[in-house]
């Protein structure tokens, strides 16, 4: 099983942009040097809690500070702009990078976004739709493009202004081919855009704040997905996010993993929590439909969220997971604020140099046995 890296990222207000943009390039870099296969970060326009505007700038300042760790937007907002401009500029990264860009896509989810850009009464998911259609076109075409397709909006064709010999007119190919892995992530409990996802052959992430029993409904669809086009579905595709704290010994993993007032694990999920309600999406908090919103309380969602404690403990938990949910290619650890530093650096260290170590040999004997 393989360790990957997902910050939204979300800080407290009172902290300086500058200085929690640095922490977060810190951590990525912190991951490249411990083995983290990959590393995702979101984006948000309108959210001072969540510091970054543009997650494929942001990852760009990381490839010449990294080596081996593939570098993932996660998400590039397709509802927010135009579809060349994703094209080109994915394009550029894969070829700066050399290949180890990932583009992860969604609709874009903070409706403060869509109201700063005229968007709050447009149907995000058709534009998210269109937008990548259009994406997939241009990296498959060969100019002028002439790219019309029914019910799409977004009509693009250099036909007026080409002029092949002196390369007017011509968008650039991706580095990978015939394009980077694309990367959706999941949030819904039995999710019907995973089955689109499986048809497309693009590669699901469940989200970290889905409870286990949610995510386990994942696979089934995106299998279904792939076989109705004729593909094996590959688990190794699978990627479930997890929200883990690892420390050296257990008061200490519940204090800064829970129960502390200033824990960043209780300032995400209280702004989270916050957040997914007024969205309407609250119910990904809950073990069933029907159950009572008073009941989702902070501690509730922490108890089923949070996985805290030291290397063995939280060895036993993902092995636990891993038993409820099945099989799947890679566990991606949830980033958080520094409150503490060296807590937090020490946690990314345990969770490479520890805890996966033991994980992937216990998965090895059970497979043995």
């Amino acid at each position: 099983m393989r360790l990957g890296y997902f910050t939204m990222p979300m800080h407290p207000t009172h902290r300086s942009w500058t200085e929690t943009l640095d922490e977060d390039r810190e951590a990525i870099i912190l991951a490249d040097k411990l083995g983290y296969h990959d590393a995702f970060v979101g984006e948000h326009l309108t959210d001072s809690v969540e510091n970054v505007t543009n997650s494929m700038l942001f990852l760009a300042t990381l490839i010449h500070h990294t080596k081996n760790i593939r570098l993932g937007t996660g998400t590039t907002n397709l509802s927010q702009t135009h579809p060349v401009l994703v094209a080109t500029h994915a394009a550029m990264f894969d070829h700066m990078s050399k290949g180890r860009f990932i583009l992860g896509i969604s609709p874009g989810g903070i409706r403060s976004d869509s109201e700063a850009l005229g968007n709050l009464d447009k149907d995000r998911n058709k534009m998210f739709e269109d937008s990548i259609n259009v994406i997939l076109e241009i990296w498959a075409r060969e100019p002028p493009y002439d790219i019309d397709l029914p019910g799409n909006p977004w009509k693009v064709t250099t036909a007026t202004s080409l002029v092949a010999d002196m390369g007017l007119g011509i968008m650039g190919k991706t580095f990978q081919s015939p394009r980077p892995e694309i990367v959706g992530t999941v949030v819904a409990p039995f999710s019907k855009g995973v089955v689109a996802m499986g048809k497309r052959d693009f590669h699901p992430l469940s989200a970290n704040f889905l409870l286990k029993k949610w995510v386990k409904t994942h696979w089934a669809n995106y299998a279904e997905g792939k076989r109705s086009v004729g593909l094996e579905p590959d688990v190794s595709d699978w990627r479930i996010a997890r929200t883990i704290f690892v420390a050296d010994d257990d008061k200490t993993a519940r204090a800064y993993g829970r129960d502390d007032a200033n824990s960043p694990y209780r300032f995400y999920y209280d702004q989270l929590g916050y957040k997914l309600r007024r969205g309407g999406r609250g119910g990904v908090f809950k073990e069933r439909m029907d159950q009572p919103d008073e009941e989702i309380t902070s501690e509730f969602i922490l108890d089923n969220c949070v996985i805290h404690g030291t290397v063995n403990k939280v060895v036993d938990q993902i092995l636990a997971m891993r038993e409820e949910v099945g099989e799947f290619g890679e566990l991606v650890y949830a980033g958080m604020d520094w409150v503490d530093e060296k807590l937090g650096r020490r946690s990314l260290q345990l969770m490479a140099e520890e805890v996966m170590p033991r994980v992937n040999a216990a998965l090895k004997d059970t497979r043995a046995a």
